[in-house]
């Protein structure tokens, strides 16, 4: 116009396709054709951590409910049925083979954090890395169960710790050793504990060992709990709600400050996966509501709870998870109650069994079981404040 040769400033220059082949698809793609034109301004929303982590909530939803029907399919036809004892009978006392659909949970997240997330960042890389690893654990233990046709069959109790403390140590030592974002000076290895505001303690190389019992306590804790339909799904779903917004506060240096809260700079991509997981989590319990037609299996449980257990030491809120009982009534009822003191403190354990043996109507436990987290999660959200 004008005669005039209109010239984009240096500012915003289009990148190379160099400069953008380690990030994530829609993120870079985005980036890179926003520079175009005017016309694709409104891409700078892919700059947005909030936006990226409702889009990529809202992707992960749609992929399990959209595709969930033949994911689902395929693995009945492939015999992964479930197949171990079950305290939710029918009227007449049978119920129909269920499938393991941790595939599909694992899936949805991964196909979106692809999409919305930066890939190249270490919160990011190593929150997937749980995932998978612990995923892949999963359904080795569920092919194994299949393969013999029973639940006694499956991967042994000790080979499963064994991987979970090696992944748990790989991750500790890379944590401790070099922080895999750019962290304030010594705040890797600094204890932080719900309501007070300055860590209390630096544990130096003693945080690897740590990370190591809450990494697989936390994963084993969201495994027990898978016990009846619908049960786990939702409280994850809470939990990761809860992990995200505190993800979310690290990564924005002026909330952090506000709050009195460790600027974490990387922490925003870890706000992006928690979104994404809520997501699948809602989208999984639209096929694992009661009376459901799947189950997570070790696959989806152990990979839940493989992100949880990174997800809490990323965010420097370990002792935050504490809220969560399942696997409490597991170690009072066993370790302290049979082999102390030689008698039982519920009928069953985990603790929804002892529900279950009372005469309690399955969704009954699990609504109430749902409510009890929803509270607890607020509980944990009221710690931003009252620090």
């Amino acid at each position: 116009m004008g005669g005039r040769e209109r010239t984009l400033p240096t500012a915003i220059r289009r990148p190379t396709l160099i400069e953008l082949e380690n990030g994530p698809v829609l993120y870079y793609l985005g980036t890179y054709l926003q520079h175009s034109g005017e016309a694709l301004s409104f891409l700078r929303l892919l700059d947005s951590i909030s936006f990226r982590a409702i889009a990529g909530a809202i992707t992960a939803l749609l992929f399990t409910i959209v595709f969930g029907d033949r994911i689902i399919l395929g693995l009945y036809r492939r015999g992964s049925r479930d197949t171990k004892r079950s305290f939710d009978f029918a009227v007449t006392g049978t119920r129909a083979p269920k499938t393991y659909g941790g595939p599909l949970l694992v899936a949805a997240v991964l196909a979106s954090a692809l999409l919305w997330c930066q890939l190249h960042e270490g919160f990011v890389l190593m929150t997937l890395s749980a995932v998978v690893w612990f995923a892949g654990l999963g359904y080795i233990d569920d092919h194994l169960k299949v393969r013999h046709g029973t639940s006694d069959r499956g991967l042994s109790e000790s080979a499963k710790l064994v991987l979970q403390f090696l992944f748990s140590l790989i991750f500790g030592i890379i944590y401790v050793l070099e922080p895999l974002s750019p962290l304030p000076a010594g705040l890797a290895t600094q204890l932080y504990l719900p309501f007070i505001k300055t860590p209390v303690l630096d544990l130096g190389w003693a945080y690897v060992p740590f990370i190591m019992f809450t990494v697989v306590a936390i994963a084993n804790s969201v495994n027990i709990a898978d016990g009846i339909d619908g049960l786990a799904v939702v409280p994850v779903a809470f939990a990761v709600a809860v992990y995200g917004t505190f993800a979310y506060v690290a990564s924005h240096a002026r909330i952090a400050e506000f709050l009195i809260f460790p600027s974490m700079p990387g922490a925003g991509e870890v706000a992006v996966i928690c979104c994404i997981v809520f997501g699948a989590c809602l989208g999984f319990l639209w096929f694992n509501s009661y009376p459901a037609n799947v189950i997570m299996g070790d696959t989806g449980s152990m990979a839940l709870g493989g992100l949880l257990g990174t997800v809490v030491v990323l965010v420097k809120q370990e002792f935050l998870f504490l809220l969560v009982g399942e696997a409490l009534s597991v170690i009072i009822q066993e370790k302290i109650g049979l082999r102390w003191l030689g008698r039982r403190f519920f009928r069953s354990a985990p603790i929804h069994h002892h529900f279950q043996a009372q005469g309690l109507a399955d969704t009954k436990i699990v609504i109430r079981f749902w409510i009890v987290a929803g509270i607890l999660a607020l509980i944990g959200l009221a710690t931003l404040k009252i620090r």
